[in-house]
């Protein structure tokens, strides 16, 4: 069952999802060819104290962790380790908190110094993908028309839309109805409506979609090890049309793409 929020409601959710966007702004600092990436996540860990939420994903379903950290071909789920990222990485981070009672769900795909062009490609193109999907995150449409959007766009470009994963409700509980996957075709599913709010976190691949999850239960890699790329925000649709929450603002200056993902 879909729970649709009240404007207040959809407040509260900004507000961890402006926690999750301010830390992983920060871990673009830290992005750094040396660093391990359990470094990252115990400075997530921290700074998620520090703001007084509670971490997501650890211990949810078992994961060990605060953050997700997948590099190269891992595609969502990675598990922090001594692993040290290098010159030329591409690094997927998902980060989810809880504040308030509310949560809130993010990720980004960010290079480690240098990459080259294919990264840097792949990169852009999950990147533009997920804004074609919000813009069908609207009054009167439905789910698969941001699956749709999402799809096309990427298949336009080359790249594969790994289908084991999809986007999903989030607000009173961090994985809610309904889901919303990275394709289909268009003019399915439940109608969007004011009050929905949803994570949309497309996946892409630079080969084929297939799938393998490692020895460890949660790392997803693609079978065929090319690389992949994952961007999330947490939308809402308001009466006065689709708000990014996930879009961290900083004060005294207009919201935009570039102030989350720069």
């Amino acid at each position: 069952m879909i729970v649709y929020k009240s404007e207040e409601e959809m407040q509260g959710i900004r507000k961890s999802n402006q926690i999750v966007a301010k830390i992983l702004s920060e871990l673009r600092n830290m992005v750094k060819s040396g660093i391990k990436t359990k470094e990252l996540d115990e400075y997530a860990e921290m700074r998620c104290k520090e703001m007084n939420a509670v971490p997501a994903f650890k211990g949810y379903r078992g994961f060990p962790c605060a953050l997700c950290t997948s590099v190269n071909e891992e595609i969502v789920h990675g598990i922090p380790s001594s692993r040290k990222l290098k010159e030329g990485d591409i690094i997927s981070l998902d980060f989810g908190v809880k504040y308030e009672g509310f949560f809130g769900d993010a990720a980004v795909t960010y290079s480690v110094g240098k990459i080259p062009s294919p990264a840097q490609k792949i990169i852009k193109v999950v990147k533009e993908s997920l804004f074609r999907g919000i813009e069908q995150a609207k009054n009167g449409n439905r789910i698969s028309d941001i699956s749709h959007a999402v799809q096309s766009y990427v298949e336009s470009k080359g790249y594969s839309v790994i289908r084991n994963f999809v986007g999903h409700g989030i607000g009173f509980s961090l994985h809610e109805e309904p889901q919303v996957p990275n394709f289909g075709m268009p003019g399915r599913g439940p109608k969007i409506k004011t009050g929905m709010v949803v994570a949309i976190e497309p996946m892409i691949a630079g080969g084929d979609w297939s799938v393998e999850i490692l020895e460890d239960g949660w790392t997803a890699i693609t079978r065929d090890r090319g690389l992949s790329a994952h961007y999330e925000h947490t939308i809402a649709v308001t009466s006065t049309g689709t708000k990014i929450l996930s879009l961290l603002d900083k004060p005294g200056k207009a919201v935009s793409e570039e102030s989350f993902y720069a």
